[in-house]
């Protein structure tokens, strides 16, 4: 049988969760104003760095007295400097629904062998927030890149709490709206919402986060690359633009392009209207045919960013085998790149909505979709 495939095709078929699509006007001679060749201490290079973070504080809408700072290895770097930085003073509660809060466990009970309370939910659904204790440190993800999954508010975050919070928003930051009163600790990296370059992470403290540093010192050692303190007090540098390690001052630029490129759509509000725009273009989809459905079972729950789905049709006989079938058809015919699911997550896909991505990308990449997953049923039974 032939199955007659879509006439139209996306104008950007990059999906890909990260690192994710350019913003929709990048071109790389709008770089070429980067300080290469130049020190990163040097005035032109402390300027670029400081406005990349005073770009992030307005656009984010951060306090004036929370710290932000530029550092090494990307979201991961971030987070690490946090755990590794912060955690040992008082319990601590894990909370992970994905790989990447799975992993943030790992490293906590394992690494710096901290006797944590783990509470996990499977692929799709969430723990129970009503039952986090905030006499406790908290650590979890704001939206779960690998599930699908986010955090419907910050109204389950104690007011009066005694412990820190501690939030890896990587893939939420610039789509979400994010409550900065409630997160004492809150990390990002550029390849994410905005299609920056990877390997810098952000790393965001408020004012009891600080109080914790030049309070606390770890049992254990700190590498040189995680350290925040010195002689009891914040290296307030770091948060100035003062790297730890030696920046791209190419990646800088790349950050500082897509800074301007979000005021130009309206700032954080048009960044989420466009996410929520796109995710919603694949909930509508789903709802419109009984095949493939969203992995986070509850609506409230569901990421407008790292849209995850799995299939339902009781004729795939191998599911894992199914989703990547159709993910390399769509690669094949230059629809869809990089839309596979995550490794360690249930198969299905997982197409990336955020903002510098196209709502018309989106819907244009929907009936190849569908053609796709004909093709493959009708292959899977010829096969038969």
């Amino acid at each position: 049988m032939t199955i007659e495939r879509p006439a139209a095709r996306p104008a950007n078929p990059r999906f890909s969760s990260g690192p994710c699509a350019k913003p929709p006007t990048f071109e790389l001679n709008k770089l070429a104003g980067a300080a290469l060749g130049r020190s990163h201490r040097a005035a032109v290079g402390k300027d670029k760095l400081k406005a990349a973070i005073e770009g992030t504080r307005e656009l984010l809408g951060i306090p004036a007295d929370y710290r932000i700072g530029i550092v090494p290895a990307s979201d991961t770097g971030a987070v690490e400097m946090a755990l590794w930085s912060l955690l040992g003073e008082r319990n601590v509660e894990m909370l992970a629904w994905e790989s990447f809060g799975a992993g943030w466990v790992t490293d906590v009970v394992k690494q710096l062998k901290i006797d944590a309370e783990v509470k996990t939910a499977d692929y799709g659904q969430i723990v129970d927030l009503a039952s986090i204790d905030f006499n406790n440190d908290v650590v979890f993800t704001w939206n779960g890149t690998t599930s699908g999954v986010r955090v419907p508010n910050g109204d389950w975050i104690a007011d009066d709490r005694a412990g820190l919070t501690i939030c890896d928003a990587t893939s939420a930051a610039f789509a979400m709206d994010l409550p900065w009163d409630k997160l004492d600790v809150t990390t990002f990296s550029w390849q994410k919402v905005l299609g920056g370059e990877a390997a810098h992470g952000m790393l965001i403290l408020s004012p009891r986060a600080v109080e914790r540093l030049e309070s606390y010192t770890p049992a254990w050692p700190l590498p040189k690359i995680f350290r925040l303190t010195k002689g009891g007090k914040l290296i307030e540098g770091i948060f100035q633009g003062a790297t730890i390690n030696t920046p791209s001052m190419l990646a800088v630029e790349d950050y500082l392009f897509a800074l301007d490129w979000a005021r130009s759509v309206g700032g954080l509000q048009g960044l989420i209207a466009r996410a929520d725009a796109n995710a919603q273009a694949i909930f509508e989809f789903c709802d419109q045919i009984d095949w493939i459905d969203n992995l986070a079972e509850d609506p409230a729950t569901r990421s407008n960013t790292s849209v995850c789905l799995k299939f339902t049709d009781p004729r795939i006989r191998d599911g894992a085998s199914f989703a990547k079938a159709v993910a390399k058809r769509l690669e094949a015919e230059n629809v869809a790149l990089d839309i596979g699911a995550y490794r360690d997550a249930p198969a299905g896909l997982r197409i990336w909505c955020g903002g510098t991505v196209e709502t018309s990308d989106i819907q244009a990449m929907l009936p190849w979709l569908k053609w796709a997953f004909e093709a493959e049923i009708a292959a899977q039974a010829e096969a038969a």
